[in-house]
């Protein structure tokens, strides 16, 4: 899979290595704004077992 990104990315080693950070970076970008605040309200992390 990486393998098959790489080769299809334009440019030279530093071109390429430019496109790919950018790529992790928007990656990254997706999960924090979008993906895991949608999926906090599913997960039991908020249950708490200790009373108080």
């Amino acid at each position: 899979m990486y393998g098959w990104i790489w080769r299809h990315l334009p440019g030279a080693f530093w071109v390429k290595v430019l496109f790919a950070s950018g790529l992790v970076m928007a990656a990254i970008a997706i999960l924090f704004l979008w993906v895991f605040p949608w999926l906090a309200p599913l997960l039991p992390f908020q249950q708490q077992t200790v009373g108080g």
